[in-house]
């Protein structure tokens, strides 16, 4: 029973990596939360690379920024650099974690930064 969320949430990251696959034209925005801070990477599948990487640890301290005002901040920072690296559209990986929270805002950030889901 300790495990049952853990478990829960395997199960889903699985099925929905099943169907999600980052391109060189349209890389994954992958999303993963910690108890204190939130992170997101836009991978290539195929050549197996981070392409661009923000956290909200390098936002600043982890009290602060362990928020959804910290994840819009992050969203927003991944489209910056995803910019930068003439990345203009990416399909969207929650990584089993529920659409909803942290997780949407760190989504609705990374739209008004300018990337295509």
């Amino acid at each position: 029973m300790a495990n049952a969320k853990a478990d829960r949430r395997q199960r889903l990251k699985l099925h929905i990596r099943k169907r999600v696959k980052g391109s060189v034209e349209r890389p994954r925005l992958s999303v993963f939360r910690s108890n204190t801070s939130i992170y997101a990477q836009i991978i290539d599948d195929i050549n197996g690379i981070t392409l661009a990487s923000a956290s909200s640890v390098e936002l600043g301290g982890r009290k602060e920024n362990s928020n959804i005002e910290a994840a819009l901040l992050v969203g927003k920072k991944i489209a910056e650099k995803a910019q930068e690296a003439g990345i203009q559209a990416v399909v969207f990986d929650r990584n089993g974690y529920l659409y909803h929270g942290k997780v949407k805002a760190l989504a609705e950030g990374a739209r008004e930064g300018g990337l295509k889901f």
